[in-house]
């Protein structure tokens, strides 16, 4: 059975609901942010082949109007991936710099 225009408006709403939740969540549990980074990174994969058939469709949305923007986006979400893992990774510390010289 199909999807109708009314679920696939419902999936996009939920999805967006799904990233502000995740963001909310690495902002308040930060003892939980490698798990979140994990979530995040999942959740960015599940989405993306929802993206290419909104790309192969030529379906818009806002901010992606045209085949130009909705590739971009799918050119985009590697990064995401790996922006998610890498920024909650856990690494903060610096290294100090050399002083010899």
């Amino acid at each position: 059975m199909p999807f109708s225009r009314l679920d696939k408006d419902a999936i996009v709403v939920a999805s967006g609901v799904v990233e502000l939740g995740l963001a909310a969540c690495l902002a308040l549990l930060s003892k939980e942010r490698k798990h979140i980074g994990w979530a995040s990174a999942a959740f960015f994969l599940a989405v993306f082949p929802g993206n290419v058939h909104q790309w192969r469709t030529g379906r818009s949305a806002p901010l992606l109007d045209t085949d130009r923007r909705r590739f971009a986006r799918l050119l985009l979400q590697p990064v995401l991936v790996a922006w998610a893992l890498w920024s909650t990774s856990g690494s903060t510390r610096v290294r100090p710099r050399s002083t010899a010289g």
